[in-house]
C-alpha cells in the first residue's frame, strides 16, 4: 500500500512537471523520485493513519501556480524543491565548486567563460540587462552579495557586564544586608530606606553606564556598515556604472584595477598583466598571475596587486569562498586606544589610594565603635558590650562597611573610561558629518598630537577634475581650432595611443541627443574626452581594427603604461606608450611633426622638449607624453607569442598634453591653519618638480619666492640616494618631494618618526599601504583610494579634500582637550571627597556624606559630568596651540594648579561646616549634614563651568552653543533640589529654607572668582613631577 501511494504521489508531480525543463534537470528529479520510491525504511512509520494531506502540484506556465491534490491518508508527503528555470544547465553549487577547485577542465566542459556567461543569461562584453526584474530573478536563484551580520550585543549584555564590576558587587551586597537588617529592626514601612536607597543609586549608575556603552556599540555597527559598502564598477547593458558591492549579482561583469578588492567569486573575461594578492585566503605572500589559459579563477576578498581586467561573477555572498570564512568569524569592537590604556592606569592608581583611605576609615570607625567612643542620638554609647544586641552591632558594622565601600566608589574615577568612550563616540559621529570616517579609534586622539602631515597633491590639494588645456605635437604647439591641420596618419596614431592604452572606457547610448560617458581615473577620463571630442576618435572602431597582445599597466612606481597591439588588416605589430613626459622622452630617438614626418630627436630637440615640459609644469599642468613604435618584421613573431615587456627603446615621440587640475577652494586657508597650529605640511607627489613647486606655492606650502636650492624642494630619486646622516639632517627642511615613489614616501615617514615627529600621511594607491601603516595616522582617500589603501589606513577622508584633513586634526585636538577637562573636574572631586571623609572619620568618628549621597555625587561627576564636558565642540583656539608631544604628561601643570586650588577650597569650606557649621548657622546636626551635602554637590556643578577651559579665564564663552552642557547643568540642579527637598528619607536630608539655599549657592559660586584668580598664576612648562626625579636631585647637588 505504501509503495502504491508513494508511486501515486511521485507520478502526480512528475506528470505536471513543466515540459520546458531540460533533460539534465528531469534526470535529477527522476533520481530523487527513485530514491524516495526505494526508501523501505518509511514503511513502518507510514502504517499509522494520518489525516488527508494536500500536496502542491505545479501546473504549466511561467508562474507555476500550485494546485491542491488530495492524497490518501496513509502516505507521506515530501516537499521537493523547484529549480529556477531561467538559468538552465547550471546551478549554484556547481558554480561555487568550479571556482573553489580552480578546475580548468570543468570550465572547458561548461563551454569556457562564454558558455558559463550564456548559461547565466549574461554577455562578457555588455554584461547583464540589469533591470529590477532581472536583478530580482538573480537574487532569487543565486542569492545576494551579503553576509549574515554577527549578532550585535543586546542592551542586557552591557547591563550584565556592569554587574561584574567588583565595587558594584560589594555595594549590592552591603545594600542587601542593610535592607534586611533595616526591615528587621524598623519594619518594612520604615526599614527599607537605607538599603533601598543604595539599591536605587547603584541601579541608576548601572543603567546610565549600560546605555552609554550600548549606544557606542550601535555607533560602531553603523560605521562598520558604511566601511563595508565598497563601490565597484560593473558593466550593465554595455555601460560601465558604479554600483554598491552589495548590489552585485551572479552574471555581472565587473571591472578590476590595481588596488581593488575582488567583490565576489568569478571567472576572468579578459586581463592585462593581472596579478592578485591571495594572502588573505592562502597565507602566501607571492602574487598570483591570473590569465585565461591556466588560472582564470578569481576569489572574493583577495586584492588586485597589478594590471587590470574584467571578471564574470559566478558566486556571491555566502556561496563564495570568502563567505564560508566569514560565516565562522564574528567581529568584536573592544579596541582600546592608547589614551584609554593610560587612563585605565591612572584610574587604577587613584583607586589604590582610594582603597587605602577607605580601609583606614573602616578601621578607625570600627575601633571607635567597639571602644564605645561613638554615641547615639540620645547621647548614649552605641556599643555597650554584651548589652548591645547582635542585630544592632551587625547594622552598625554594615553601615560602616557601606560607607567605606562608597568612599572607594567615589575615589575610583569610573567616569574616566566613560568620558573617553563618550568623547570618541561623539567625535566619530561628528567627524563622519565632516567627511572623515574613523576606522581605528586610536587615530582620533593621536591626530591631535600630529606634528607633520605628509599629503598627496592630486585629488587632495587639487580637485582631481582634469582637463586637457595644452597640446604639443612633437615640438609644435597645436591650438584647439587647429586640430584639422594634423596629418591623418599622426591622428590615427594618437587614436591608437589613447584608445587602446587606457583603463578607461567610452559609452554612448543609441538614444537621440545622448552624450558621451567617460569612465576611469580622472586622468584617463580627461584624455579620452579630449581624444573623442577634439580629435574625433571612434573608440569602438579602434578596438575592432586592432587586437591587444600585451599590456604593461600603469602604477605609481613606473609612472607609465604601455600596450602591444596587432593590426588585424595587415598583421603589423605596434607598441604605444604614455606617461610622465620626461620619462617617455628618455625612451625616444625620433619624433613626429605636424605633417607626419619622422625626424631624429637631436640633443637640441630634447632640450626644447624639456623647455616645453617645464613650461607646462610651471603653469601647474600635469604633462603626459605619447610615443609609439612599429615592431620590425624580424621581431614580430617573437613579440606576438611572448608575454614579455612592451618594446620601450628607440620610440617615436608623438607629442605632449598638459592637464590642468585646479586647487581645491579653501585648501590654502586649511594649510595656513595647520601651519599656525605648529603642524608642518609636506607635499609628496609623483608629478615633476616644476608642477609640484607651482601647486605647492598656490596652496601656501611654499612661499612664492622660495628657492629650490634651499632644501625645501627635492626629487624622490635624490632623496633616496642621500646618505642616512644627510637624509636625517635635511628631512625636516623638505616641504615638497616631486617624482616620488611610494618607497620614498615610506622613507620620509620613517626618518621623521626617528626625529620624534608624530606623522599623519595621506595615500590613495595600493603602493601607499606601507607608508600608511608606518605612519602614526594613516589617512586614505574615500573616492580615489583603493581598497588596499583604505584597509591600511586609520581614517578615510570621504571627500578626498585636504580641508577635511585639517578638520580631523582639529577634532583630534578636541578629543584630547575634552579628556583633560574631565580629568581636572574628576580629580577635584576625588581629592576633596577623600580628604573630607578621611579627616571627618578619623576626628569625629563619622563620615559627613552617606552612601546614597556619595553615590549621587558619583553619578553627577562620572556620568553627567562626562556627558557635559566630553561633548564640547572644537574651537579655533585649539588650532593656535602647539601639538602635544609624545611624552607630555596627561595631567599638565596647568591642570594641577586648577584642580588643587578648587579641591583645597572645597576641603576648607566643607570641614568648616562639618566642625563649626551647627554653631555658625545655629542649625541641628541633620540640617548641617544636608548643608554639607548640598554645598558639596553645588561646588561640583559650579566647578563644571571652570573645567570648560583649562587656561581661558572667561569660562562662559560659547556656552550658548553647547545646549547639551546647559541642559545637563539644569537637570543636575533640578535633581539636586528634588533630592534635598522631596527625598528626605531616601537621601537622608532635611529641607532647607531660602537662606540656607543661598548660603550653599554662595559657597559654590565662590569657585568662579577663585578659578579666575588661579588662572592668573603662571606655571612652569616642565612637568611638576619631573622635579621629583632622582636624576634631577643628583644634577642639582653636583
Amino acid at each position: 500500500m505504501f509503495q502504491e501511494n508513494l508511486h501515486y504521489l511521485c507520478m502526480n508531480i512528475a506528470i505536471d512537471f513543466p515540459a520546458e525543463v531540460e533533460f539534465s534537470n528531469k534526470k535529477r528529479w527522476h533520481l530523487a523520485f527513485a530514491t524516495i520510491y526505494c526508501s523501505r525504511a518509511f514503511k513502518n512509520k507510514a502504517s499509522t493513519k494520518v489525516s488527508p494531506v494536500f500536496v502542491s502540484s505545479y501546473s504549466h506556465g511561467a508562474a507555476y501556480n500550485p494546485r491542491k491534490v488530495r492524497v490518501p491518508t496513509d502516505t507521506i508527503a515530501i516537499d521537493v524543491g523547484q529549480q529556477h528555470t531561467l538559468f538552465s544547465g547550471i546551478d549554484q553549487s556547481s558554480l561555487a565548486k568550479l571556482v573553489k577547485d580552480k578546475s580548468v577542465d570543468k570550465l572547458s566542459n561548461l563551454g569556457g567563460v562564454q558558455g558559463v556567461a550564456a548559461s547565466l543569461k549574461s554577455d562578457t562584453t555588455n554584461g547583464i540587462n540589469g533591470d529590477p526584474e532581472d536583478v530580482a530573478c538573480r537574487h532569487e536563484a543565486f542569492g545576494s552579495n551579503t553576509y549574515p551580520k554577527p549578532p550585535t550585543k543586546s542592551f542586557f549584555i552591557f547591563v550584565r557586564e556592569s554587574f561584574k564590576d567588583p565595587t558594584i558587587i560589594i555595594l549590592l551586597f552591603c545594600a542587601a544586608l542593610s535592607l534586611g537588617f533595616g526591615i528587621k529592626e524598623h519594619g518594612l514601612k520604615e526599614g527599607w530606606y537605607d538599603g533601598g536607597s543604595i539599591f536605587v543609586a547603584v541601579f541608576l549608575v548601572i543603567a546610565v553606564s549600560s546605555i552609554s556603552n550600548f549606544r557606542q556599540n550601535r555607533q560602531f555597527d553603523k560605521l562598520s556598515k558604511v566601511s563595508k559598502n565598497i563601490p565597484v564598477e560593473a558593466v550593465r547593458k554595455g555601460r560601465r556604472q558604479q554600483i554598491s558591492i552589495f548590489e552585485i549579482v551572479v552574471g555581472d561583469v565587473i571591472c578590476l584595477k590595481i588596488g581593488d578588492q575582488i567583490p565576489a567569486d568569478g571567472i576572468l573575461v579578459e586581463a592585462h598583466s593581472l596579478q592578485v594578492d591571495e594572502s588573505s585566503m592562502t597565507g602566501e605572500s607571492d602574487h598570483v598571475e591570473i590569465n585565461l589559459s591556466h588560472n582564470p579563477f578569481l576569489i572574493s576578498g583577495t586584492k588586485v596587486a597589478d594590471g587590470y581586467g574584467m571578471m564574470l561573477v559566478t558566486s556571491v555572498g555566502m556561496n563564495t569562498t570568502w563567505g564560508e570564512m566569514m560565516s565562522e568569524i564574528s567581529s568584536d569592537s573592544n579596541e582600546k586606544t592608547p589614551l584609554q590604556e593610560r587612563l585605565n592606569k591612572l584610574t587604577s592608581s587613584i583607586g589604590k589610594v582610594g582603597l587605602l583611605v577607605a580601609f583606614l576609615v573602616l578601621v578607625v570607625l570600627l575601633i571607635r565603635y567597639f571602644t564605645g567612643t561613638t554615641k547615639d542620638e540620645n547621647g548614649n554609647k552605641e556599643f555597650n558590650g554584651s548589652k548591645t544586641s547582635s542585630d544592632d552591632v551587625i547594622n552598625v558594622v554594615v553601615g560602616i562597611v557601606a560607607a567605606a565601600v562608597t568612599i572607594v566608589v567615589v575615589a575610583i574615577p569610573e567616569g574616566l573610561p566613560l568620558a573617553v568612550t563618550l568623547t570618541l563616540a561623539y567625535s566619530m559621529k561628528r567627524m563622519m558629518a565632516d567627511q572623515a570616517m574613523v576606522r581605528k579609534l586610536s587615530a582620533c586622539e593621536t591626530m591631535g598630537s600630529a606634528t607633520t602631515i605628509c599629503t598627496d597633491k592630486t585629488g587632495t590639494l587639487t580637485l582631481n577634475k582634469m582637463t586637457v588645456t595644452k597640446f604639443f605635437l612633437g615640438k609644435d604647439h597645436v591650438k584647439a581650432e587647429s586640430h584639422t591641420t594634423i596629418s591623418a596618419k599622426v591622428l590615427e596614431l594618437f587614436h591608437l595611443g589613447v584608445g587602446l592604452n587606457t583603463t578607461g572606457s567610452v559609452f554612448k547610448s543609441f538614444e537621440p541627443c545622448s552624450s558621451f560617458e567617460f569612465s576611469g581615473s580622472p586622468t584617463e577620463k580627461a584624455i579620452l574626452s579630449w581624444a573623442v571630442m577634439e580629435l574625433n576618435m571612434d573608440m569602438d572602431q579602434v578596438k575592432r581594427n586592432f587586437n591587444i597582445l600585451h599590456v604593461e599597466a600603469f602604477n605609481s612606481e613606473k609612472k607609465k603604461s604601455g600596450v602591444l597591439i596587432k593590426n588585424i588588416t595587415d598583421g603589423t605589430i605596434h607598441a604605444h606608450w604614455k606617461g610622465a613626459a620626461e620619462m617617455i622622452l628618455r625612451m625616444c630617438s625620433h619624433y613626429n611633426d605636424l605633417e607626419g614626418n619622422i625626424k631624429p630627436l637631436e640633443e637640441s630637440d630634447k632640450k626644447e622638449c624639456d623647455r616645453i615640459i617645464e613650461g607646462m609644469a610651471a603653469s601647474g599642468l600635469r604633462c603626459i607624453a605619447f610615443a609609439h613604435k612599429q615592431v620590425p618584421e624580424a621581431e614580430q613573431e617573437d613579440q606576438e607569442h611572448m608575454h614579455g615587456k612592451v618594446p620601450n627603446n628607440s620610440l617615436i615621440l608623438l607629442g605632449f598634453v598638459g592637464l590642468k587640475d585646479p586647487c581645491r577652494p579653501g585648501v590654502k586657508k586649511a594649510v595656513e591653519n595647520c601651519q599656525n597650529a605648529g603642524v608642518n605640511i609636506k607635499m609628496i607627489t609623483g608629478d615633476n618638480v616644476f608642477t609640484a613647486k607651482a601647486i605647492a606655492t598656490e596652496c601656501g606650502i611654499l612661499h612664492p619666492n622660495q628657492e629650490v636650492d634651499d632644501g625645501a624642494v627635492i626629487e624622490g630619486e635624490e632623496f633616496r640616494n642621500l646618505t642616512d646622516e644627510v637624509r636625517m639632517e635635511r628631512v625636516e627642511k623638505i616641504r615638497v618631494m616631486a617624482r616620488s615613489s611610494p618607497f620614498d614616501k615610506l622613507l620620509m615617514v620613517q626618518c621623521l618618526r626617528k626625529k620624534g615627529h608624530v606623522i599623519a600621511v595621506t595615500g590613495d594607491g595600493t603602493n601607499d599601504a606601507p607608508a600608511l601603516k608606518e605612519a602614526d595616522i594613516g589617512l586614505s582617500m574615500g573616492i580615489q583610494g583603493t581598497e588596499v589603501a583604505k584597509e591600511s589606513s586609520d581614517i578615510v577622508i570621504l571627500d578626498d579634500n585636504f580641508s577635511s584633513v585639517a578638520t580631523v586634526l582639529k577634532w583630534g585636538r578636541c578629543v584630547y582637550n575634552n579628556i583633560q577637562k574631565f580629568i581636572q573636574f574628576q580629580l577635584t572631586v576625588n581629592v576633596a571627597a577623600l580628604v573630607i571623609n578621611f579627616v571627618a572619620a578619623v576626628s569625629a568618628g563619622e563620615v559627613p556624606l552617606t552612601a546614597v549621597q556619595l553615590l549621587w555625587v558619583n553619578l553627577i561627576m562620572d556620568t553627567l559630568g562626562a556627558l557635559a564636558l566630553a561633548t564640547e565642540k572644537p574651537t579655533e583656539e585649539l588650532m593656535k596651540k602647539k601639538p602635544v608631544g609624545r611624552t607630555e604628561p596627561l595631567i599638565t601643570n596647568v591642570m594641577w594648579r586648577n584642580l588643587m586650588a578648587q579641591a583645597l577650597y572645597q576641603i576648607v569650606v566643607l570641614l568648616t561646616l562639618q566642625f563649626k557649621g551647627e554653631s555658625i548657622f545655629g542649625v541641628k546636626e541633620k540640617v548641617n549634614d544636608t548643608l554639607i551635602f548640598n554645598t558639596f554637590v553645588l561646588c561640583q556643578v559650579f566647578n563644571e563651568f571652570n573645567a570648560r577651559s583649562l587656561e581661558k579665564k572667561n569660562v562662559f564663552e560659547g556656552i550658548h552653543r553647547n545646549k547639551l552642557f546647559v541642559a545637563i547643568i539644569g537637570i543636575t540642579l533640578v535633581l539636586q533640589v528634588v533630592m534635598v527637598e522631596f527625598l528626605k528619607k531616601f537621601a537622608n536630608t532635611e529641607r532647607l529654607n531660602w537662606g540656607q539655599w543661598g548660603i550653599c549657592i554662595g559657597f559654590a559660586a565662590a569657585s568662579w572668582p577663585i578659578g579666575w584668580v588661579v588662572k592668573c598664576i603662571a606655571v612652569p612648562e616642565r612637568p611638576i613631577f619631573s622635579y621629583l626625579s632622582l636624576n634631577y636631585f643628583r644634577a642639582l647637588f653636583k
